[in-house]
């Protein structure tokens, strides 16, 4: 397949693409508007012939046809995705998440084309601490910010051009990704490189929230397999099992890299910060037969570590300007 990837030099389309590149015989091109998030060093050492770059908005309706028209299949990934962002200032989520994805559903009805939404488990909210269950394809949304709220509203456009006009779409929600190529005003590259300059990681509140991680390679699997094999119509949760609160996973990275597990401290948490996030992505195992990579959360953790200490010229470029961002609003 020709396959167009949107967003495809942010932190889990360009492992998408390293991956697709890597496992298959498709030839991919990234249309990426190189925000802040975005980094063409993402996308360094693809070859020539199987990779192509385009630099434009998704939101660019002309752009986003020619390039349609081009392409068997697309994945959408592109998106606005940061929660402190996305309260400091909405504005853009709703541009990008609703508007830009508006125009990608308008394309791929025009052309025919195939389109998978890459989506995310905040639609759903959050669990209570102590709830035995996990988020499932017919768990009711209810968001929480409004990232989430722009990205609940981008699925069920995407269901609606389904139902109405046939596009041939299908829709995964992921947990919390980690892994190479993360912009540091995550969580996990945030603590890590904040350890690696010396400086003490902070937690919000009292670092108890659940995020159920999964390594980014493992999301990549599981989306080329939806792409390939995916029932036209359906959402597929993506998950690896890998619960785990925010202060535990700092512990890890301290000692990891052999600092005294308590070297952190506490700060105000944030306004409407979800609890936990658990998936069940017994659906996508069932019945497309995928399974995750990395099933031990702790040895993904220890081979990002390790990306993050061998890439400090990729990363320490935007770690200056994140914390000079963060330094200036007040916030952690």
């Amino acid at each position: 397949m020709k396959i167009l990837v949107t967003g495809g030099a942010g932190f889990i389309g360009s492992n998408f693409v390293h991956h697709v590149i890597r496992n298959t015989d498709h030839t991919v091109t990234v249309l990426d508007l190189l925000t802040y998030a975005g980094n063409l060093a993402s996308l360094a050492g693809l070859p020539e012939d199987r990779f192509e770059f385009v630099q434009g908005d998704i939101g660019d309706a002309a752009l986003v046809d020619g390039l349609f028209a081009e392409h068997d299949a697309v994945v959408h990934f592109a998106a606005e995705s940061h929660n402190d962002n996305s309260l400091s200032d909405p504005r853009p989520f709703l541009d990008t998440n609703i508007i830009g994805t508006f125009t990608l559903l308008e394309a791929a009805r025009k052309h025919g084309t195939r389109f998978h939404h890459i989506s995310t488990d905040e639609v759903y909210g959050d669990l209570e601490l102590d709830d035995p269950e996990r988020f499932t394809e017919h768990t009711p949304y209810n968001p929480s910010s409004p990232y989430s709220s722009t990205k609940a509203g981008s699925d069920l456009l995407v269901r609606a051009w389904v139902r109405s006009f046939g596009v041939q779409a299908t829709i995964s929600n992921c947990s919390n990704n980690y892994g190479p190529f993360q912009h540091v005003e995550k969580f996990i590259p945030r603590q890590i490189t904040n350890v690696l300059r010396g400086e003490r990681p902070k937690l919000y509140g009292t670092g108890e929230n659940v995020r159920d991680w999964i390594h980014a390679d493992d999301h990549s699997s599981a989306v080329l397999t939806i792409l390939e094999k995916g029932e036209i119509g359906q959402t597929y949760l993506i998950g690896a099992d890998g619960e785990k609160n925010n202060k535990d996973v700092v512990e890890l990275i301290l000692t990891r890299l052999g600092q005294p597990a308590d070297a952190y401290d506490l700060v105000t948490d944030r306004p409407g910060h979800d609890l936990r996030y658990a998936i069940d992505s017994s659906k996508l195992r069932r019945e497309l037969g995928w399974a995750p990579a990395y099933s031990d959360f702790e040895a993904g953790l220890s081979a990002t570590i390790e990306w993050y200490r061998d890439n400090e010229a990729w990363w320490a470029p935007q770690k200056d300007a994140t914390e000079a961002k963060y330094a200036a609003t007040g916030q952690a």
